[in-house]
């Protein structure tokens, strides 16, 4: 049955249509139209007052609902995913921080069989850690850091079919030739929880590192060695022309200046908005599934306040702190967590923009950017 959403703010990858309407059916939207005649025989659905944007995709997610991707079972993936997508997240990459290998395979089965499901919204596994400088180690357990290790890595990669993305500090044994490895098998290889130099850096994002992890959080920026200047982690990703950002868009983790500051300088292109959320997120019970962690001030933190431990913000937060806190249009915002992230993960050819073949995932905002509706494959959350 076609429905036709009418009277909308629609963005569209040639900027707003005022009054517009999108048209879907079997899921995908058909056509996206300048006007809100109505189509006959469709369901009407009226966005009048509504900015109606493309629906968020996360790619970087530990749990939410009180659940944690760690747990590994379908149950926990289930109520997790789900209960971001109430919250705008119509696409989610289900994060595990630094695990034993027999979590990762446990999460590597779960998320396998959910990616097959009919109009999931699982789009595969992002594995932050275990490979990571231990002075970096920020709220990741330490006790299960470690460098690369190529049989494991190897074994996750090529006996399950749902890898996605690997996160590691570039400058640790055996990082490069993992880089390399990863850029190889199409996997997303981003840099994260490091203290690499500007030499680091270069070599990672020379070898298939294409993405920093978590911005400006758990790396290293401008500082001295005794009495010598030295470029941190940050400086040396600004420096990498096509090397992309995530940052966690909750106003907290990340100033607004230095939100202002990533947008000017990587560009709407090149940065995407992440939760970096816990399980604690949307949730009655405050308690972290790491007993360390602590929420505190809207944000979650070791119980010793040594270092911030992710966050409880939802898809629609990122986007009205991006707007109302940092001061950047809500177009820019919008890519920002729906068009990037697609482009960055390779699914851009069919989530993260509202045109003609996509998926139909997207959100009504109101006036004030509160969260009114979602849509997923043509279905209301």
């Amino acid at each position: 049955m076609l429905t036709q959403i009418l009277n909308g703010h629609i963005l569209t990858p040639q900027g707003w249509i005022n009054g517009g309407s999108l048209v879907i059916d079997n899921g995908h939207i058909i056509e996206v139209k300048k006007d809100s005649n109505l189509i006959d025989g469709a369901e009407h659905i009226d966005a009048r007052g509504m900015h109606v944007i493309p629906g968020g995709i996360e790619m970087h997610c530990h749990g939410g609902g009180g659940r944690d991707f760690m747990e590994g079972t379908p149950e926990a993936f289930k109520v997790a995913s789900e209960t971001h997508l109430k919250y705008g997240t119509t696409a989610i990459y289900p994060t595990l921080s630094s695990s034993t290998l027999p979590m990762i395979e446990d999460a590597c089965e779960t998320c396998s069989a959910l990616m097959k499901e009919k109009d999931s919204i699982i789009m595969g596994l992002h594995l932050e850690g275990p490979y990571f400088n231990l002075k970096k180690a920020g709220a990741q357990m330490p006790e299960i850091i470690r460098n690369p290790d190529e049989k494991e890595y190897r074994h996750i990669i090529e006996d399950y079919d749902c890898m996605r993305r690997w996160d590691v500090a570039p400058e640790l044994p055996g990082a490069i030739e993992m880089g390399r490895y990863l850029a190889d098998k199409g996997i997303v290889a981003a840099i994260g929880h490091t203290a690499a130099e500007y030499e680091h850096v270069a070599a990672g994002y020379k070898a298939g590192y294409s993405l920093a992890t978590h911005f400006y959080n758990a790396m290293t920026g401008f500082h001295n060695v005794r009495e010598y200047k030295h470029a941190g982690t940050v400086e040396s990703v600004y420096l990498m022309p096509n090397m992309d950002v995530e940052i966690i868009a909750d106003g907290i983790h990340v100033p607004a200046p230095i939100l202002q500051l990533v947008y000017q300088l990587k560009g709407v292109e090149r940065t995407a908005l992440i939760t970096d959320a816990l399980a604690v997120t949307a949730c009655e019970n405050a308690k972290a599934f790491d007993p360390r962690v602590i929420i505190e001030d809207g944000v979650c933190k070791l119980s010793d306040r040594s270092a911030l431990a992710g966050s409880v913000a939802t898809m629609d937060r990122l986007i009205r702190t991006m707007v109302q806190i940092a001061g950047i249009p809500l177009e820019d915002a919008s890519r920002m967590a729906s068009e990037t992230p697609a482009r960055i993960m390779g699914i851009l050819d069919r989530k993260g923009t509202l045109e003609k073949g996509k998926d139909a995932d997207f959100l009504f905002m109101d006036a004030d950017l509160n969260l009114k509706a979602v849509y997923t494959m043509g279905r209301k959350v």
